[in-house]
């Protein structure tokens, strides 16, 4: 058998194996309950303890985890979520962040990345981004990047994984549009 034949047969024969690695995220699904959570968080600068119970009472909640403040993805990410902070709020709907970086970090992230419009919070040890079944597969301690809208009830609307951070934000925010045409008119 020649070389070329060899390596083919080889990778025939290893493509089982690589199917059976974990593939895309298995996220939460559609309709399952949010894990409640409180976090220390950032916003502008400032910390403060974040509670999604609190918030929820306010309206839904978009929940987006990153893999880790400043590198480029998230930075970028940051950015969209930024500038579409203002429509989410118009909404009635909360942005926060949240990645395993210390406190520290993520009061100059959300200065920096996040332009002082949303919060981002401190996941140490991981504890949130395990519940949302929203860590990497191979870095169990590292957040993958992906989002969540959740309603005032306390249900997941919709998921986006990917970690291309393009789409994050268009995704949540069609989510929290769908939720807002569902609901009755305020007098």
């Amino acid at each position: 058998m020649n070389v070329s034949r060899r390596r083919a047969a080889a990778a025939v024969l290893a493509l089982p194996a690589v199917l059976a690695l974990p593939g895309a995220h298995a996220a939460l699904p559609v309709g399952a309950s949010a894990p409640d959570f409180t976090a220390e968080a950032a916003l502008a600068g400032k910390t403060f303890t974040f509670s999604l119970a609190e918030s929820l009472k306010k309206g839904p909640v978009v929940l987006y985890f990153y893999p880790r403040a400043f590198t480029s993805g998230c930075t970028v990410e940051a950015h969209a979520f930024a500038e579409a902070t203002p429509v989410f709020e118009a909404l009635g709907a909360t942005v926060i962040g949240m990645s395993n970086d210390d406190i520290a970090t993520l009061q100059k992230f959300s200065v920096e990345a996040c332009r002082n419009r949303f919060a981002v919070a401190a996941d140490a040890g991981a504890r949130v981004m395990k519940a949302y079944d929203a860590t990497m597969w191979v870095k169990r301690d590292m957040a993958d990047r992906v989002s969540y809208a959740i309603s005032p009830q306390g249900k997941v609307l919709a998921v986006y994984s990917s970690l291309n951070p393009d789409g994050h934000v268009g995704a949540m925010l069609k989510a929290v549009e769908n939720w807002k045409r569902t609901q009755p008119a305020r007098p």
